[in-house]
């Protein structure tokens, strides 16, 4: 490495090796991270980008290898050396504490104080609202974290990065779960962030992002090294090729399943918001068998509760639900489950798995039942039914007993998916299933949705990516502030008109009563 080049490196790791039972993640991976600089870091799930990054985090420790910070030889044990060294990291798997607020999640483990004995909540409010107000999120810093959505808790898990004050600042998917709004402020503080020499490690599976925002990109597969260019140099073409090799081609693609008959019905479906108004305003839409239909619209629009009504999660909802023909309107959630209503919750880590589990046990919790007889577990029926799921869904894993906090993202959520399949669903409910997952782990999970839809299984999914919800979908169903805006087909539907139907009842609240757009050829 030539001199100049040195002095531009602030971080380098030689030869990182990272050995995990029956597993190598990280094979002499040799690493630069550049001074002021946004470094981007791809590759497909599994390819080692996370086991890299927690290695500089403090969160694991190599089996072999070196860090050099500033040119000095560094050795990082835990996350107080990693924030000692100035180096900190926003998780993918949010990492915060669901019965704190807002504020006292920012400053965990670091908290302010007046004589080093008492808290100073007054102080760590108003620090809170400061990083809040930089962010443009219009977040209380006194609400209880349990209480927010997915997308507003990641940018509480991004203020909490910030607030450390750090020479290197490692984003593992920090965009996941964000709308496109919010991605542009990300970006703004990103440059901030530039301009006052802070170095950024960015890991996206949105290419897109990585054109736009990154100045160098390092590529790993299986756990080596591939690549390593200036951005300028290079296109997207370019990172899917070197990311899947061979697999370079897949693409989304989807041929239509969908029969006449009907297996999913919902009439007039409200959920009260407290307060007044409702978050879900009247629903009334059907879904056939073997028909994927796919829900678009911005954060807060109400599709993650249109899922949580229809599994049986909100008792105060009003309406009628059928299955099949069957009313199954006031149904428990194990009562849907036995009917046949299945959900890939959009936090796989929290609400799809238990990662203190196996992927035995993690596969088989929601159809544990299918396996009793009498009053044993039938431990020889539930083995044939987890590896034939594991050889259907090409789940990479060296052993079904291994611990699922082991895989891959793409991996675990192949796992949730196989845990509802398992259940024997008439209807899958998808919510957001390719977030935090690489272009080639989506591939996967897509052909999946199709070979359901082939086997008459109809599939509901949401997603914040509207080539994914054109590209994959029959129909499309758009909401916006719980309504129904627009229903389309997918040969009718363009970007422009997604985007104009979600953002229906955003400007004024008068808009709120602007009737359903259907655009369908006869």
């Amino acid at each position: 490495m030539s001199e100049s080049i040195q002095n531009d490196v602030i971080l380098r790791a030689e030869q990182l090796t990272k050995i995990f039972p029956g597993t190598v993640a990280l094979n002499k991976v040799d690493f630069n991270v550049y001074r002021g600089k946004v470094n981007a870091l791809v590759g497909e799930n599994g390819a080692g980008k996370s086991t890299l990054t927690k290695i500089l985090a403090g969160v694991e420790a190599p089996s072999r290898g070196a860090l050099y910070l500033e040119g000095k030889n560094v050795r990082i044990r835990s996350f107080h050396d990693a924030a000692f060294h100035g180096i900190g990291m926003i998780h993918q798997e949010l990492n915060l504490c669901p019965n704190l607020n807002v504020a006292e999640n920012i400053f965990v483990a670091r908290e302010i104080t007046r004589g080093r004995v008492h808290i100073d909540h007054k102080a760590q409010l108003e620090n809170a609202r400061k990083l809040l107000d930089r962010l443009q999120a219009d977040i209380d810093p006194e609400a209880e974290v349990a209480n927010l959505r997915i997308g507003q808790q990641q940018i509480v898990e991004i203020a909490k990065a910030l607030a450390l004050d750090t020479r290197i600042l490692i984003m593992d998917e920090p965009t996941s779960a964000l709308s496109t709004a919010e991605v542009e402020v990300l970006f703004k503080v990103i440059r901030d962030l530039k301009s006052h020499g802070v170095s950024i490690i960015y890991i996206s599976h949105r290419l897109e992002e990585l054109a736009q925002i990154g100045d160098h990109i390092t590529v790993l597969r299986d756990g080596f090294l591939v690549q390593e260019a200036r951005m300028a140099d290079i296109d997207i073409p370019w990172i899917i090729s070197n990311m899947v090799g061979e697999a370079a081609d897949r693409k989304l693609s989807h041929t239509s399943q969908s029969t006449s008959e009907e297996v999913l019905r919902v009439e007039n479906l409200r959920l009260p918001r407290v307060g007044g108004g409702f978050t879900l305003d009247h629903l009334t839409f059907h879904l056939k068998k073997g028909e994927i239909l796919g829900i678009y619209g911005l954060m807060g629009a109400g599709r993650s509760e249109l899922f949580e009504c229809l599994m049986g999660l909100h008792k105060e909802d009003k309406g009628n639900v059928f299955l099949d023909g069957r009313d199954v309107t006031n149904g428990s959630v194990g009562d849907q489950i036995k009917m046949g209503m299945a959900l890939i919750p959009e936090d796989r880590q929290r609400e799809g798995l238990v990662q203190a589990l196996s992927v035995t046990h993690n596969m088989t919790l929601s159809s544990i039942w299918k396996f009793i007889k009498i009053f044993h577990i039938v431990g020889e029926k539930i083995n044939n039914a987890v590896f034939s799921m594991i050889e259907d869904l090409s789940i990479k894993v060296p052993s079904p007993q291994v611990l699922i906090s082991s895989l891959s993202g793409g991996n675990q959520q192949k796992v949730v998916i196989g845990k509802a399949l398992l259940t024997s669903p008439k209807v899958l409910l998808m919510d957001e299933p390719t977030r935090g997952i690489d272009v080639g782990a989506k591939a996967d999970v897509f052909e999946i949705m199709n070979n359901l839809a082939a086997r008459g299984i109809g599939v509901i999914f949401n997603s914040s990516e509207l080539k994914e919800i054109i590209a994959v979908s029959d129909r499309i169903i758009v909401m916006s502030k719980g309504k129904i805006t627009a229903e389309l087909k997918r040969e009718d539907a363009t970007e422009a008109q997604l985007v104009a139907a979600s953002a229906v009842g955003h400007k004024t609240e008068a808009q709120d009563t602007t009737p359903l757009m259907r655009i369908s050829r006869p």
